[in-house]
């Protein structure tokens, strides 16, 4: 099971050590299930990325006039924002995940992206100077609900448009369908167990309390792949 302790969540399968390394992955013969794949574990990286960096502000950048068709030119115009971005911030280190979009109604692409501190919208208009952008912090939740679950509202969000680019894969030349600010991975931990119990009373262990979710693969109707399990701390 791995563990990201500052994402408050963890998730693993339980598979026989003997023969491990011959087993097909999932969707090997099925490029469908292959997709699907993808799509998951990237959600999950984003999901991650967002708890761990409390990313609970959203915005979206639009270009002016024609707009841009070019996925290159796009990500050349995103690093110079966010270079932008810190300089107009005092230079200093700022976690973001941005996520490229293709408009409906055939107007090019746009970048939904996601930062974790309050950002005068001033400094993103000058730092984008390209055309339009959006920038709110995730109010729609209970009262008390705090960054962390914020930050997870904010990467379904992102998630939706990460799997909406897998499925466009050609449209984004097989670029990243995400891209987030580097040194700010979340911390891993693995733990071995021979039961589920165990492995996840390990990880409870090392968050300091028992998780406030559990979900299991012997719930999933049809589940093809190893017996698996997902928990997460609020």
């Amino acid at each position: 099971m791995g563990l990201y302790p500052d994402a408050g969540e963890a998730g693993g399968c339980f598979v026989p050590v003997r023969g491990r390394e011959a087993r097909p992955g999932p969707g090997a013969k099925d490029p469908e299930r292959s997709r699907a794949e993808a799509a998951r574990r990237a959600a999950g990286k984003v999901r991650r990325y967002c708890a761990a960096n409390r990313l609970n502000r959203l915005g979206t950048l639009t270009y002016e006039g024609d707009g841009c068709f070019d996925p290159l030119v796009l990500r050349a115009d995103l690093a110079g924002f966010f270079r932008e971005l810190r300089s107009g911030l005092g230079g200093e280190a700022l976690p973001y995940l941005w996520v490229p979009e293709w408009h409906p109604g055939g107007h090019g692409l746009h970048a939904h992206f996601a930062v974790g501190r309050y950002v005068p919208r001033s400094t993103i208009v000058r730092a984008w100077g390209l055309g339009f952008v959006s920038i709110k912090l995730l109010g729609d939740l209970p009262a008390g609900s705090g960054t962390l679950k914020e930050a997870r509202l904010a990467a379904r969000y992102l998630a939706k448009y990460v799997r909406k680019g897998i499925e466009d894969a050609e449209r984004l030349a097989g670029l990243h369908r995400y891209e987030v600010a580097q040194g700010f991975q979340p911390e891993r931990l693995d733990f071995v167990a021979r039961t589920e119990a165990e492995v996840i009373e390990q990880a409870s262990a090392a968050m300091g309390a028992a998780p406030a979710y559990v979900w299991r693969s012997t719930g999933v109707e049809g589940w093809r792949g190893a017996p698996a399990c997902w928990v997460q701390w609020d």
